[in-house]
C-alpha cells in the first residue's frame, strides 16, 4: 500500500493479533513472554532510526481500528454433512485430524450442516483430505487471503462494523470470523481480491485514498 501511517502505541493483545495474521516484523511467539511479564516492547525502523517507532504495552491506546494485516497462501476447506445436525462430537473428530497432522487452523465458521476452516500449511493436505472424506462432501479453495482488522474493541463497536461492511460492498467474501476476539475481525477473500480489499478498507476505515 502506498499510503500508510505509523502506529504510536499498541496493546499486547492488538500486537499479538497483528503478528499472527501477517505483520512481518513480529513473530507471534515473541509477544507472549513480554506480555506475561508486562515488559514494554519498542519497535524501531533500522532504515529510519530517527523515527519514533511503536511502543507495545499492556494498556491499549483508546478504542478503534489500529491496523490491517493480510496473510497470503491460505487454503479454505469446507466439510458439508447432514450428520452435523444435532450431532455430538462431530467437530471434535474433524479437529483431531488436523491435530494428528500438526496443522494449525486459522479461521473457522460453522452452520447447522457445514463447517469451513482455513489453513496455511499444505504439507499434509492430501492425508487430511483423505481422512475428511468419510465425514461428508469436502470442498477446497486454494489461493485465498485472510485480511484482519485489528484494534481495541473493534468487534464490539457497531460503527466500525458498519464502515467495514460498507467498504467491502464490492468484494465477494468467502468467510467472516467475528466474535472470537474483541480486538480482531478477520475476513477471507480470494487472493485476487486482496489488494482491492486492502485499498477499500484503507479508504473506508482510515480515509486513505
Amino acid at each position: 500500500m502506498k499510503k500508510t501511517f505509523p502506529i504510536e502505541q499498541l496493546s499486547f493483545d492488538e500486537a499479538a493479533e497483528l503478528a499472527y495474521f501477517g505483520a512481518k516484523i513480529l513473530h507471534p511467539a515473541s509477544i507472549w513472554p513480554a506480555q506475561h511479564f508486562n515488559i514494554p516492547v519498542k519497535l524501531l525502523n533500522t532504515m529510519q532510526p530517527e523515527a519514533k517507532g511503536t511502543i507495545i504495552t499492556e494498556m491499549p491506546n483508546g478504542n478503534g481500528v489500529k491496523a490491517i494485516a493480510a496473510k497470503d497462501g491460505i487454503i479454505a476447506i469446507k466439510i458439508k454433512s447432514s450428520r452435523m445436525l444435532l450431532a455430538y462430537g462431530f467437530l471434535r473428530k474433524i479437529f483431531e485430524i488436523f491435530e494428528k497432522y500438526r496443522t494449525p487452523i486459522d479461521m473457522i465458521t460453522t452452520s447447522e450442516v457445514a463447517v469451513s476452516i482455513t489453513i496455511d500449511d499444505q504439507r499434509h493436505l492430501d492425508q487430511i483430505l483423505k481422512e475428511l472424506q468419510p465425514f461428508g462432501t469436502v470442498e477446497l479453495d486454494h489461493h485465498q487471503a485472510i485480511v484482519s482488522i485489528v484494534g481495541n474493541e473493534v468487534a464490539a463497536t457497531p460503527s466500525i462494523l458498519k464502515k467495514l461492511f460498507e467498504a467491502l460492498n464490492e468484494v465477494p467474501l468467502r468467510m467472516i470470523s467475528y466474535g472470537g476476539s474483541r480486538h480482531n475481525i478477520s475476513i477471507l477473500v480470494g487472493g485476487q481480491h486482496k489488494e482491492k480489499t486492502l485499498q477499500l478498507l484503507n479508504k473506508g476505515l482510515f480515509n486513505l485514498e
